[in-house]
């Protein structure tokens, strides 16, 4: 008998796969995306120190969102992470999606982000 795989098991064997090549440093921490069903959150990570340099989610107050799960939200995230990265230094980034497809709200976040100053 042959069963589906689960598509968040077969995300995440693609990001440990992915991650064995991509890494931040301090110079250029790494963006990394996770989306669920009704959010979306951005971390800027050095992945030397172990730090979290800057985040964003649709769950930050500072945002005023009509949907949490959508392309707008996920634009809004993706400028407001820029400009908490800026502040604190970092403007050349590598982009970790996580697994996901560049697509959708992935690929507006990222746009976003480009948009608000990250060179990715």
């Amino acid at each position: 008998m042959i069963f589906k795989a689960d598509k968040n098991a077969v995300r995440k064997k693609r990001h440990a796969r992915v991650r064995t090549k991509l890494s931040g440093t301090q110079e250029r921490p790494r963006l990394n995306v996770y989306r669920s069903n009704n959010h979306i959150y951005a971390q800027i990570i050095d992945d030397v120190n172990g730090v979290t340099l800057a985040s964003a989610s649709t769950l930050d107050k500072e945002l005023t969102l009509n949907g949490t799960g959508n392309i707008d939200a996920a634009t809004l995230v993706g400028s407001l992470v820029a400009k908490r990265a800026t502040e604190k230094g970092v403007t050349e980034v590598v982009f970790d999606r996580g697994g996901y497809l560049y697509h959708g709200r992935v690929k507006a976040l990222a746009e976003a982000a480009r948009e608000a100053g990250l060179q990715f």
